[in-house]
C-alpha cells in the first residue's frame, strides 16, 4: 500500500510526536461495524429470531425460552475464552488473523440458518446450533476489531470513532433489513414482500425461505464489506512470539490481570457495571422481536418495519452519542441511556394486546387493521424507537470508556476483559428470562428480570472515577 501524508499527530507519554494512520485506514476500520451489524439486526432481532419463535418452536413462549438458552450458552463460551484470547493476541501482536478466524465462524453459522426448514425434525437444532456458532464468531471478531481503536485516532477522538462506527453499523443493519423486507422476505399469506413484489430468486414465501435467507445474506454481507479493513487498516506489529508461546503464558497473564484489578478500582468497577447493563441490553434486543410476535402477533412485515424505524433512530443516536461522548464524557452518556432503557422496559411491561399502562383497556390488534393500528402497538413502537435511540450511544460510549481506561500496551487483554464483562453473565440474563418465561408461561415475566440488571449496572457505574489506568 502506498504511503500517504499523516493526517493527525498526538503527544505520546514520553513527549515524542506520534503519527496516526490516514483517513482511509480509519474509514475502513469503521466499515467493520457495517459488515457485522446485519447479524445482530437480521438474525438476533428482527427477522430470524421472530421466525424461530413463530414458525419453528411449538409456541412463542417456548421459542423465547429456547432462544434464551442458546444465547446464554454462546455467552458463556465467549465469557470463558475472550480475556485469554485477548491476552494471547496482545502477546503475538496482529489482530487481523483473529478477526478472520472468528469471522469465518460468523459466516458458517449464519449460512447454516438456511437449512432450518419449518416442519423438519432438525429445524430447531440446526437453527440453534447455527445461531450459537455465528454469535461466537461475531462477538470475538468484534472484540479483536475493538482492540485496534487506540492505534487509529488520538484519545480525544475515541468517542467520535466509536460513535461513528456504531452509527455506520446501524446504517448497515438498516440497509440489509430494507433489502430483506423489500425484496426477499414475503408475507406467508399474500406471498408479497413489503414492496408488494414477489421475492427475488424465486424464494418460497410459504416455506419462509425469505426469513431463512437472512442467514446467507448476513454471511455474504460480512465477507464483502469486511475486506476494506483487511486491506487498508494497519495492524499491530508482530512481537516475535509464536502462538504456542503466547498461549502458554496466557493463563498466567490472565490470572495476574484479574489479581491486579483491585489495584485499578475504577477499571474493575466499570467492568462489573458493564457486565450487568450490557447483559440486560443483549437480552432486551434478543427478545424484543420475539415479545412483539407473541403479544401482538407481528409477522415479518410488521417486525421489519419496526426494525427499520428503530434502526433509523439508532443510527442517529449513535452518531450524536459519539459527539456527546467527546463533549461531556462517556459516563454521563451511559447513565442517561440506562435511565431511558429503564423507562422503556417499564412501559413495555405495562402493555398487553388488550390493555395499556397495566390496567387501562384498549382495543386489541385485529386482522386487516393495518400496521401498528392498535394503541398498545403504537406505544410499543414508540418505546422501541426510544430503545434504538439510546442503545447505540450506550454501547459506543462503553467502548470508548474502555479504550480510555485500559493501560497502555495491554489494550487487547483489557478489551478481552471488556468482552468478558459484557458476556460473563450474558448466559445469566437470557437464561433468567427464559426461566421466568417458562415458570410463569408469560413473556412479560421474563422481561421483568431486565429491570434489576439495568438498575444494578447504573448504580455501579455512578461510582466510577474516569481516569486512564497507568
Amino acid at each position: 500500500m502506498p504511503s500517504e501524508p499523516v493526517v493527525a499527530t498526538a503527544q505520546a507519554s514520553q513527549g515524542a510526536v506520534r503519527s496516526w494512520p490516514p483517513r482511509r485506514a480509519v474509514t475502513a476500520w469503521i466499515f467493520f461495524d457495517w459488515a457485522a451489524q446485519p447479524f445482530f439486526t437480521l438474525i438476533t432481532t428482527f427477522v430470524f429470531a421472530p421466525f424461530f419463535a413463530s414458525a419453528l418452536a411449538a409456541d412463542a413462549a417456548e421459542g423465547q425460552a429456547l432462544w434464551g438458552y442458546a444465547t446464554g450458552f454462546a455467552g458463556l463460551c465467549i465469557a470463558l475464552l475472550s480475556p485469554l484470547l485477548g491476552g494471547v493476541a496482545d502477546r503475538t501482536g496482529p489482530r487481523k488473523p483473529w478477526i478472520a478466524a472468528f469471522g469465518a465462524l460468523l459466516v458458517l453459522g449464519s449460512g447454516m440458518l438456511w437449512f432450518a426448514v419449518p416442519g423438519s425434525a432438525l429445524a430447531v437444532p440446526i437453527a440453534l446450533a447455527g445461531f450459537v456458532i455465528a454469535t461466537i464468531g461475531a462477538e470475538f471478531a468484534t472484540t479483536f476489531n475493538n482492540a485496534m481503536m487506540t492505534r487509529l485516532v488520538p484519545p480525544e477522538r475515541l468517542g467520535w470513532l466509536s460513535g461513528t462506527g456504531w452509527a455506520v453499523g446501524y446504517l448497515g443493519g438498516l440497509v440489509s433489513l430494507a433489502l430483506t423486507l423489500g425484496l426477499l422476505a414475503a408475507d406467508p399469506q399474500s406471498g408479497k414482500t413489503l414492496a408488494g413484489l414477489a421475492p427475488l430468486f424465486g424464494l418460497d414465501a410459504a416455506a419462509r425461505e425469505g426469513d431463512r435467507f437472512s442467514g446467507p445474506l448476513t454471511a455474504l454481507w460480512f465477507v464483502v464489506f469486511v475486506l476494506p479493513m483487511f486491506l487498508l487498516t494497519p495492524d499491530s506489529p508482530r512481537t516475535g512470539l509464536g502462538l504456542r508461546q503466547a498461549a502458554q503464558g496466557g493463563v498466567g497473564r490472565l490470572k495476574a490481570t484479574l489479581a491486579e484489578l483491585p489495584k485499578l478500582p475504577a477499571l474493575g468497577r466499570f467492568l462489573l457495571a458493564n457486565m450487568i447493563y450490557q447483559d440486560a441490553l443483549v437480552a432486551l434486543f434478543a427478545f424484543g422481536g420475539i415479545y412483539a410476535a407473541g403479544v401482538f402477533g407481528w409477522q415479518t412485515i410488521e417486525l421489519g418495519v419496526f426494525g427499520i424505524l428503530l434502526t433509523v433512530t439508532g443510527t442517529f443516536g449513535a452518531w450524536m452519542g459519539g459527539r456527546l461522548d467527546d463533549a461531556i464524557g462517556g459516563k454521563p452518556v451511559v447513565l442517561g441511556s440506562i435511565a431511558c432503557l429503564l423507562f422503556a422496559c417499564l412501559g413495555i411491561l405495562s402493555l398487553g394486546a388488550d390493555h395499556v399502562f397495566f390496567i387501562v383497556p384498549a382495543a386489541p390488534p385485529a386482522p386487516g387493521d393495518g400496521l401498528f393500528a392498535s394503541l398498545p402497538e403504537k406505544i410499543y413502537l414508540g418505546l422501541g424507537l426510544l430503545i434504538g435511540l439510546v442503545a447505540g450511544p450506550m454501547q459506543a460510549a462503553s467502548r470508548s470508556l474502555m479504550a480510555r481506561l485500559a493501560p497502555e500496551g495491554r489494550i487487547g487483554e483489557f478489551f478481552g476483559l471488556f468482552a468478558l464483562s459484557g458476556k460473563v453473565t450474558s448466559f445469566l440474563g437470557p437464561t433468567l428470562v427464559a426461566l421466568a418465561t417458562s415458570i410463569f408461561a408469560s413473556q412479560r415475566a421474563g422481561l421483568a428480570v431486565l429491570i434489576v440488571f439495568f438498575l444494578t449496572g447504573a448504580a455501579l457505574l455512578a461510582g466510577v472515577n474516569v481516569k486512564r489506568a497507568p
